[in-house]
């Protein structure tokens, strides 16, 4: 997914040390720790846990950009949903973000640090069966803005990775997206396959962003390859 496209590009790009946190240790993930060894250090746990981020701050208790990605997509009504539902994704989406957000700030504001958060489009739109995702994900570009203002010296940006090849796109696309959605809806998000973007692609621009992401951009939220994004994109 994006996150570990976002770690890789990280690591063999731009040659950061990352500390990771994953729910389940992937084939992924576990590659690029055989290949970057102690580059690349590993939290497997729960991010809606806050002891799961106070791990991972100990291993690296002065960091200089965080790169919130954590997320979750589950469709349904809002007449067929749940609190249990609500609850679920507003806890990844939303505060397991500020699990890591709030304990890394004196250290982000020391290091005149960036905050990137892996937001959607969706926090705009108004797609049937998509209510949960759509508002916690416009509560993230709420969060991110408003985390500029109150941070002057942390750059907080919110990009719009597009539409990635990912697992979770590819739940949309399977049952799940079938059996919520509208036919039409669902035919678009099927019909969108030629035309994903790659992880490595969209992930390249979030890594450069919290590298190098400009003070300017704080508070702004945008698609990866938008105007703002372009001069973030890999030459």
């Amino acid at each position: 997914g994006i996150g570990l496209a976002i770690t890789q590009v990280l690591l063999e790009e731009f040659g950061a040390k990352v500390v990771a946190i994953d729910i389940s240790l992937s084939e992924g993930i576990n590659k690029l720790k055989a290949k970057h060894g102690e580059a690349l250090q590993i939290v497997e746990g729960d991010i809606t846990d806050p002891a799961t981020s106070l791990k991972a701050l100990a291993l690296e208790p002065s960091p200089t950009a965080l790169m919130l990605n954590a997320g979750v997509c589950e469709l349904t009504t809002i007449a067929a949903s749940t609190p249990a539902h609500w609850s679920k994704v507003f806890n990844v989406n939303v505060l397991a973000l500020l699990n890591t957000l709030i304990p890394a700030v004196p250290a982000l504001r020391a290091n005149k640090g960036r905050v990137v958060f892996t937001s959607s489009s969706a926090a705009t739109k108004r797609r049937g069966a998509w209510a949960s995702y759509n508002a916690s994900k416009a509560a993230e570009n709420a969060i991110a803005r408003t985390f500029a203002t109150e941070e002057p010296d942390i750059t907080s940006i919110a990009v719009c990775p597009g539409m990635a090849d990912t697992g979770m796109v590819e739940r949309i696309r399977g049952s799940m997206g079938a059996t919520a959605m509208k036919p039409d809806d669902h035919a678009f998000f099927v019909g969108a396959k030629p035309n994903m973007v790659n992880p490595l692609d969209c992930g390249y621009v979030l890594a450069n962003l919290a590298v190098n992401g400009a003070k300017e951009l704080s508070g702004e939220f945008f698609t990866w390859d938008s105007v703002q994004g372009a001069p973030y994109m890999r030459k």
